[in-house]
């Protein structure tokens, strides 16, 4: 939890958030009028009330009541109007707020590095982006917007009642202090037990997230009893959490009744003991009227700690989502080359990086790609091929060095014009919860089903696709859990090919797949980097064996170079990795 969201109402970053109403201001002022109309029908109602009792029933003024009868009719429909008004349009106008502000701390997020992700848990980014605003929108549904009607409903009718009949004010005034200070108690004990819960809920969410997703090793390893414990112990920590602000709301709520009962109480002994006594004559319409105006000064105070705890949350909310927003993590897009056709002649220049500041991944990497060239980058796990991958995809930025694309620093061309020339296949493909169709064009408008058709018969995967049952309209789920690893990586070679790259980029994509995969995607390979640059980092050596240049990596530096035949002959460190993964299999 945030340690910096303590504060109930901060002002700078309500303006902050009160600068997102400004196109919709005329929605704001609805709202603030309502919210003044129900405190105006709201104080009129005992006025009438009284008008009734001691002008009209009392004087036996047939024609008055009938009036102020329908006066008081008019000022209920008017209640009622104000109030429909102010619900629909506070709720619309916090659902409009926070649709732009998700909007953009979405595309705020869409231009992250990396580096950000990679640092950022999951499950908070999208609690960010869901969550929270929806306690953003609470704001104006239920926090600011309810605050200042009910503070506006009490004032006026404490005013009312001065004017009314000061010393009956007077005695209702006596009571408001003790309200007042089991108000302020049970707002600091609910921020409290408000506080915990976050903790609970947020720990209740991680656990279930993490056992779904890891359902496999539970059963796999028969740890469902020993997770079911867990999950009870958290369970009812949760429970005992929101059993808390029970507690709370079951004690404030009773002592709130019974102080508003005894200012009712009082007002009653006061007027009649008046009217006994004939020590003053105290009108009964008045005294109605203060039963009504003791309801209307002492519920909303009744509510208001419930209020501001929402308004609170709200903040909280605001300040987790605007410190995203504020987060300069992007990277640098300020080159002015755009090219819809690049060579793909690649150049690395003594390039140095780390994912860490203290920890160097690269240590001064230089290579050349020539265009059409198909190089391979082999090594142990860690050795930095990836991290190759990455900085010519500019997911990173480099410590030092330069990264020339086409004779280019790739800073000077335009991100976007970029990445579209760079095709990327990872040995682990993400698909999206969608068909195979969309998710091999990514809703590229001009990509079509037919040219999708077209190039899944070029490279061969046209069959596999049409066994499915519904072909290119099957629809993977989320992950692309219904296909095999095999079909993921044959889709993602689909999706690389249709979107006719530069510069092709297999990273480890033929591992862990069966044999008759592997032989389509190699099938495939040899028709896609056909003419392009083509670069190809892998574990299995089987695969590169045709590269026209190999480059061997350790700990960061590029120990040798050369063609499959010279590095064999060289007897070094391509040599000992290549007999450690064939000469057992090659004697069998």
């Amino acid at each position: 939890m945030d340690k910096d969201s303590g504060k109930a109402f901060d002002t700078r970053l309500f303006k902050r958030l009160m600068a997102h109403t400004r196109p919709y201001r005329i929605t704001f002022y609805v709202v603030a009028l309502a919210a003044t109309l129900i405190s105006a029908f709201a104080v009129l109602t005992p006025i009438l009330l009284r008008e009734i009792i001691d002008g009209a029933i009392k004087m036996g003024d047939a024609g008055k009541l009938l009036w102020l009868t329908l006066a008081m009719l008019g000022v209920l429909l008017g209640q009622v109007v104000s109030q429909l008004a102010f619900n629909y349009y506070a709720n619309w106008l916090g659902e409009s707020v926070i649709k732009d502000i998700r909007v953009n701390l979405f595309s705020h997020m869409l231009g992250f590095r990396m580096k950000y992700f990679d640092n950022s848990s999951l499950g908070v980014l999208v609690t960010r982006a869901v969550a929270d605003m929806q306690r953003i929108g609470e704001i104006f549904s239920q926090g600011f917007f309810v605050i200042v009607a009910d503070l506006l409903k009490m004032l006026v009718a404490a005013v009312v009642m001065l004017v009314i009949n000061w010393r009956l004010a007077l005695l209702v005034f006596a009571i408001l202090p003790v309200i007042l200070y089991a108000t302020r108690l049970f707002q600091k004990a609910m921020k409290v037990a408000f506080t915990e819960v976050r903790e609970q809920v947020s720990g209740l969410n991680s656990f279930v997230q993490e056992r779904i997703t890891g359902m496999k090793i539970v059963q796999l390893f028969t740890r469902e009893k020993i997770e079911s414990g867990k999950f009870r112990a958290i369970n009812e920590k949760h429970q005992n959490a929101w059993l808390k602000t029970v507690w709370y709301n079951s004690i404030f709520f009773p002592i709130a009744e019974i102080v508003s009962s005894i200012a009712v109480g009082l007002i009653v002994w006061y007027g009649g003991f008046q009217n006994i006594s004939n020590l003053g004559k105290e009108e009964f319409g008045t005294i109605f009227a203060f039963i009504m105006l003791i309801d209307l000064l002492f519920r909303p105070l009744r509510q208001i700690a419930d209020k501001f705890n929402t308004l609170q949350m709200g903040m909280v909310a605001a300040n987790r989502v605007f410190k995203i927003l504020d987060t300069q993590s992007s990277i640098e897009d300020n080159g002015t080359i755009v090219k819809d056709v690049i060579k793909g002649d690649i150049k690395f220049s003594e390039v140095r990086f780390g994912y860490l500041e203290e920890e160097e991944v690269l240590h001064g990497i230089s290579f050349e790609v020539k265009a059409g060239e198909t190089i391979a980058i082999v090594g142990a796990t860690g050795a930095g091929k990836s991290t190759i991958v990455n900085l010519l995809s500019r997911f990173y930025e480099i410590n030092s060095g330069s990264i020339f694309v086409d004779g280019i620093d790739i800073k000077e061309y335009r991100l976007a014009s970029l990445r579209k020339r760079i095709a990327v296949v990872l040995q682990d493909v993400f698909l999206f919860a969608d068909t195979i169709a969309n998710n091999i064009s990514l809703k590229d408008a001009s990509i079509s089903l037919s040219m999708i058709e077209e190039a899944a018969k070029q490279i061969g995967v046209d069959e596999f696709i049409n066994s499915l049952s519904e072909g290119y309209q099957y629809n993977v789920k989320e992950r692309g859990t219904m296909l095999s690893s095999g079909q993921r990586q044959l889709i993602a070679f689909l999706r690389a090919y249709v979107s006719n790259p530069s510069i092709l980029i297999l990273d480890e994509a033929t591992s862990s797949i069966d044999t008759y995969s592997e032989q389509l995607i190699q099938n495939a390979t040899e028709k896609i980097a056909e003419g392009r640059t083509s670069i190809i980092i892998a574990h299995r050596l089987a695969t590169i064996k045709k590269a026209d240049k190999i480059l061997v990596m350790d700990a960061g530096k590029i120990v040798e170079t050369g063609t499959h035949k010279e590095l064999l002959q060289q007897g070094g460190y391509y040599s000992k990795l290549y007999e450690a993964q064939f000469m057992v299999d090659e004697v069998a």
